[in-house]
């Protein structure tokens, strides 16, 4: 019990934290710029977070996880899905913020390994429904998305030393950090469910990610504020 109310709090914090911040980058950002790409993203990554972590909050509160293999299965197969589509938007909000026009490789390698992905996920050997899932299908269906998780972070970083990005600078090390808490999740979470913890500091990364966006694009409003007000 104790377990499921800390989780919960947790979880808490974390999906208000994805979709507040979401619906405000939305809000006030203009519709052309990264902002807005950055608000959709984050409103992305919570809402599909929940389909798994509430079945889980409330199984963990109630009788179980045992109890509840289908819907925490469901669960993760959307969270898979949006969380190869949070990849391709931060793949979109890169170009947008350094006026990339001229990637088509590029563009198509994103494009490959995020259908791969989600083909990947919805054959019905990932067993998702199941209390013991095939570890073959889980190794399969992330080897596509650690390559779309190191590519996009492997051009944040190129870029963001190019031109002297400070606001982005760290970005690449925040997917460097979820995919490193994450893998061995995938890997031994089975066998060793304690391994299975690692998801907290997992999930603190991707909010650190929703954070660098959020902080770029308020110091982006004061400093034009600020040009209005000398101007």
């Amino acid at each position: 019990m104790m377990q499921g109310i800390m989780e919960t709090v947790f979880d808490i914090f974390y999906l208000g934290f994805d979709l507040v911040i979401g619906i405000k980058m939305i809000r006030s950002s203009d519709r052309k710029s990264e902002f807005f790409l950055y608000g959709i993203m984050s409103v992305v990554l919570g809402a599909g977070d929940a389909f798994h972590l509430i079945p889980r909050s409330y199984a963990l509160l109630t009788d179980g996880l045992a109890a509840h293999a289908a819907a925490l299965g469901i669960g993760k197969l959307i969270t898979s899905i949006t969380m190869t589509l949070f990849y391709v938007i931060l793949y979109a909000v890169y170009k947008k913020r350094y006026h990339v026009t001229d990637a088509k490789k590029t563009d198509m390698a994103v494009l490959v390994l995020a259908v791969l992905r989600i083909a990947l996920c919805l054959f019905p050997q990932n067993e998702w429904t199941s209390a013991d899932p095939s570890l073959t299908w889980g190794i399969l269906r992330n080897i596509p998305f650690a390559i779309l998780g190191i590519l996009v972070l492997v051009l944040f970083y190129k870029k963001s030393r190019e031109t002297n990005d400070t606001a982005f600078k760290w970005l690449w090390l925040t997917i460097v950090l979820s995919f490193a808490f994450y893998i061995p999740v995938v890997l031994f979470a089975d066998a060793y469910p304690l391994v299975g913890i690692l998801m907290i500091p997992k999930t603190c990364a991707y909010v650190l990610t929703i954070w660098i966006g959020y902080a770029a694009m308020k110091a982006n409003y004061i400093n034009i504020k600020w040009f209005y007000e000398i101007a």
